[in-house]
């Protein structure tokens, strides 16, 4: 899971997927990044860190850090948050990524790009809407993963 900063999406995101994963029984692991290194060991923004509690998600444990070119082959995927995130990531190296990289708002609305909004100079409410949205893509995702795993 990647966003900009890895304060504030990303790792909702990993907390949400991480969730849903040990709830479906999976055996999958989830981490998440920036694509910079602006906020580097710094904890999750307290509202994501709250919103994430009002949902029994605890990411309070986790720090920010930047993605790097070397992890890229570790992961099966990548999911960004919106389209700089994904045009950031892809440029460190396209070839490597053509099938794993993805937008994570694209499993709920395929090819449209939508973009999961930066809560950071937002509200509650902002950070609210972001948890739901993601919640909302994590299913939507391993709804199509589980799937494809099955038919193969």
């Amino acid at each position: 899971m990647v966003c900009l900063g890895n304060i504030c999406r990303s790792p909702l995101a990993e907390g949400i997927a991480r969730h849903l994963i040990a709830k479906r029984g999976l055996d999958w692991r989830v981490d998440s990044a920036g694509t910079i290194d602006w906020h580097q060991g710094s904890p999750p923004d307290k509202r994501s860190i709250e919103v994430g509690k009002g949902h029994q998600i605890d990411i309070s444990g986790l720090r920010a850090r930047k993605i790097t070119s070397a992890e890229l082959d570790h992961w099966d995927m990548i999911i960004t948050m919106d389209a700089q995130n994904y045009q950031d990531v892809k440029r460190m190296n396209p070839e490597a990524l053509e099938h794993k990289l993805h937008m994570i708002m694209n499993f709920l609305y395929p090819g449209q790009n939508r973009p999961v909004p930066d809560p950071y100079y937002g509200g509650k409410k902002d950070f609210e809407d972001v948890c739901q949205m993601l919640f909302d893509a994590c299913n939507a995702m391993l709804d199509e993963l589980q799937t494809a795993r099955k038919s193969v």
